[in-house]
C-alpha cells in the first residue's frame, strides 16, 4: 500500500472519472453520492471491456490460451486485494457479491455451525441493515440473544456499558465506519473487547475500507467484509476476509461447482480456500475490476486519500454551519478525526426527499432516506435524512455547489 503523503490534485483525478462530465437539466454533475456507490474511473472501465472484448473465458477450468489468462487475471486480482488490506494469503480473501452477501456467508456458515439457542451475539446501533437482518434471521430459527451497544447524541458509540453486553458473547459484529453519522468505530479496541470476552469479531467495513488504510491484520478481526463499487470498482463483486483456520472449519456457504474437489453419489468433498466458498461461475470482469480499481487506489495512496477527506470533511462543516446556522443539522461527530466525509442532513422542516430532488435541479446528486439503518434513524429521532458523501473526486467546489443548492431549496419552499 502507498504510503506517501501527497495532496490529491482532485482537477486531475475528476478527469478520470467520465461521468463526472455528464451534465443533468443543463448542468453539469455534482456527484455526493459516494457512500452509497461510487463512480468509477476510466482505469476500471478499460479493464472491464479490455476482459470482454480479449480474455473473456470460464476461470479455473479451461487450459486453452484465453482461459488460462483470464484465470491468472482473477487471481491476480485477489492478491491486489490482499495487499491492499494487508492479509496474510490471497486464499483468506472470498470473493463474493458485496458486503451483504460476506456477512451473510458468515452468519449461514460459521454461525449456524457454532451458535445454538441462547448464546449472544452483540450488534450495535450504528448498524447497516446487512448487519442487522442476518442476525435476526439466525435468532428466529436458532433461539440466540441480540444485544445493542447504544449510541450517543453526536452519533458515535456509548461504550460505557461495552463489557457486561460482551459478557458470554460468541459474536461481536460492528461497522468500522456508519454510513449515516460518518462515525469511526475505535476498531482495535472493540476487536480486543471481543477477544477479551472470548468472542470473534467481524467489522463490517464497507464504508471504511474505500477511505482509509485498511490492515486486517493490525485491526487483528476474525473476519472483514467490504465491497468493490464503493472504491471505485464495479458493482456485484466485494470481498469476505477471514482468518484461515475459521474458513477451513466453517462449511461450504453455498453448492454447486468450483467449491468442490470431489462429488460422488454418497457425498461431496469441498475445495480448498478460496474457491470452497465460491460456488459457480464467478463475477470475472468484476473481480478483475475490483483490482484495477485497488490498483487506482493505491497510486493515489491511501493515506492521501484520508488526509484529503478530513480536510474536505471540516471545510464542509464550516461551510454549511456558518451558512445555515440552526436551520441545518448535520448528524454525526464535529471532529474528523473520529468521523469520514458523510453528511447526514436535516435543512429546516423540509422533508429530505424534497430536498434532494430540489438538488438534483441543479445537478447535485445525494441520498435521501432511511440508508438502510433504520434502528438508528429512530435512535436519532428522525425517519430520513438527506446524505450528501465526500470521495476522492469531490472539491471544495462541490461543497460549495451542494450549499448554493440547499440555499435553492430553501427559496424553493419559501423558508
Amino acid at each position: 500500500m502507498a504510503m506517501t503523503e501527497t495532496p490529491l490534485d482532485v482537477a486531475a483525478i475528476k478527469k478520470d472519472f467520465p461521468l463526472l462530465e455528464v451534465e443533468v437539466h443543463g448542468k453539469r454533475i455534482t456527484y455526493l453520492d459516494s457512500a452509497a456507490t461510487s463512480q468509477k474511473p476510466e482505469a476500471v472501465l478499460d479493464t472491464l471491456d479490455r476482459y470482454y472484448r480479449t480474455i473473456n473465458a470460464n476461470v479455473h477450468r479451461g487450459v486453452y490460451h484465453i482461459a488460462e489468462e483470464a484465470t491468472q487475471a482473477m487471481e491476480a486480482a485477489r492478491d491486489k486485494v490482499r495487499g491492499f488490506i494487508g492479509a496474510e494469503s490471497a486464499h483468506e480473501v472470498i470473493f463474493v457479491r458485496n458486503a451483504t452477501e460476506a456477512i451473510n456467508l458468515v452468519a449461514h456458515s460459521w454461525g449456524r455451525t457454532n451458535l445454538r439457542e441462547g448464546d449472544v451475539v452483540v450488534l450495535t446501533q450504528l448498524e447497516h441493515h446487512a448487519n442487522i437482518v442476518p442476525w435476526h434471521l439466525l435468532a428466529a430459527e436458532r433461539g440466540i440473544e441480540l444485544r445493542w451497544v447504544p449510541v450517543t447524541p453526536d452519533g458515535q458509540l456509548d461504550l460505557g456499558i461495552l463489557e457486561p453486553l460482551l459478557d458470554g458473547a460468541r459474536l461481536f459484529a460492528f461497522t468500522a465506519m456508519s454510513n449515516v453519522t460518518g462515525a469511526l468505530t475505535p476498531v482495535r479496541r472493540l476487536v480486543d473487547a471481543a477477544h477479551a470476552a472470548g468472542a470473534l469479531a467481524l467489522v463490517d467495513a464497507c464504508q471504511y475500507v474505500p477511505h482509509n488504510p485498511t490492515d486486517v491484520q493490525s485491526m487483528d478481526a476474525d473476519f472483514v467484509a467490504f465491497s468493490a463499487h464503493k472504491l471505485c470498482g464495479p458493482t456485484g463483486i466485494g470481498a469476505l476476509w477471514g482468518r484461515a483456520e475459521l474458513l477451513e472449519a466453517m462449511p461450504p456457504f453455498l453448492g454447486g461447482g468450483e467449491m468442490i474437489r470431489d462429488v460422488r453419489l454418497d457425498g461431496f468433498t469441498p475445495n480448498e480456500l478460496p474457491w470452497k466458498f465460491e460456488a459457480g461461475t464467478p463475477a470475472i470482469a468484476e473481480a478483475i475490476g475490483f483490482g484495477a480499481a485497488v490498483d487506482y487506489l493505491d497510486r493515489l495512496g491511501m493515506v492521501n486519500v484520508r488526509r484529503h477527506e478530513m480536510a474536505l470533511t471540516d471545510y464542509a462543516l464550516r461551510t454549511l454551519g456558518e451558512r445555515f446556522g440552526e436551520r441545518l443539522t448535520i448528524h454525526g461527530p464535529s471532529d474528523t478525526a473520529v468521523r469520514g466525509g458523510v453528511l447526514s442532513l436535516a435543512l429546516a422542516d423540509l422533508h429530505p426527499h424534497d430536498v434532494a430532488q430540489v438538488l438534483d435541479q441543479e445537478g447535485v446528486c445525494v441520498r435521501a432516506g432511511h440508508h438502510c439503518a433504520k434502528p438508528l434513524m429512530r435512535v436519532l429521532g428522525v425517519s430520513a435524512t438527506a446524505r450528501a458523501s465526500l470521495y476522492v473526486y469531490n472539491d471544495e467546489a462541490d461543497v460549495d455547489t451542494l450549499a448554493d443548492a440547499l440555499d435553492a431549496a430553501l427559496d424553493f419552499f419559501a423558508l
